[in-house]
């Protein structure tokens, strides 16, 4: 069977290779169509990955090396790409811990995040034996029982009465999680699974990032006006309502240095 990645390295974010490869992308940018200003939502994704980063911090000691390099294979074609993970703690010299941080309106975001981790350990268990994954998601308003389910659903329809509805209300937590027994909740990193085929899943409120950051410190006024649409390649029972922009929902979600544009970018614009 071809391997569909090879040859990866674990790097931080000095190194020259990665750096060159990020200024490359900054004058592509630079000569397309002016980029939107970032959302109130936005910016409370950037800030919640920030909190929970301090707050992991705390507890294990973070890797500086969180960008994977890795050549990706497509047919005949080989194509260098890379990948910035949230967070990275290296217990051991056999062991890897990955965390992806999701601050999402919706339970479906879950599928797709369980997806960018398994590619993630696939290309890690090539340099470490044991790669764990957890997931650690900032809940901004998925719905807790099918009666918020439904009555989510009737307030968006009341707020677009010109948009085609959704074919059924969003899926709760619990109606997301029955479909993935592979993901293990946990209340702290302590009970978090020490199998490696199991995803670990620690849930946190809003409360929780304001706990942890200060709200003055975060993007909590959000406008409704600021929802997407449903993007094409969503998960079935997904809807446009509880598309949040935090996450990397686009075609290129794997796609080098999605964070790291984002942050070069922002960096050039303060010059």
């Amino acid at each position: 069977m071809t391997l569909r990645f090879s040859r990866p390295r674990l790097i931080d974010e000095t190194d020259p290779r990665y750096r060159a490869h990020v200024e490359q992308m900054k004058l592509l940018r630079s000569n397309q169509r002016a980029i939107r200003p970032p959302r109130a939502r936005d910016l409370f994704g950037g800030e919640a990955e920030a909190a929970l980063r301090d707050w992991l911090a705390q507890q294990i000691t973070l890797s500086e090396r969180r960008i994977v390099e890795y050549l990706e294979h497509r047919g005949r074609q080989a194509v260098t790409k890379y990948r910035e993970l949230d967070a990275v703690w290296i217990p051991d010299p056999k062991t890897i811990h990955v965390f992806e941080i999701k601050a999402s309106m919706k339970a479906a975001s879950l599928r797709r995040a369980i997806r960018q981790l398994r590619d993630t350990q696939t290309i890690l268990r090539m340099l470490f034996p044991r790669v764990h994954t957890t997931i650690l998601l900032v809940d901004t308003g998925i719905p807790q029982t099918p009666e918020e389910a439904a009555a989510q659903l009737a307030e968006w329809i009341a707020r677009h009465p010109e948009r085609q509805p959704p074919t059924e209300p969003p899926p709760t937590l619990t109606d997301v999680l029955a479909n993935l027994p592979q993901v293990h909740q946990a209340d702290s990193l302590a009970t978090l699974p020490d199998n490696p085929d199991l995803v670990g899943l620690i849930r946190f409120s809003v409360d929780d990032i304001i706990a942890l950051a200060g709200a003055e410190n975060l993007h909590l006024d959000w406008d409704e006006d600021e929802e997407e649409e449903e993007e094409a390649d969503a998960e079935p029972g997904e809807t446009a309502r509880y598309v949040y922009s935090s996450e990397s929902e686009s075609d290129e979600e794997d796609n080098p240095l999605a964070a790291a544009l984002r942050k070069a970018l922002q960096d050039r614009e303060k010059q």
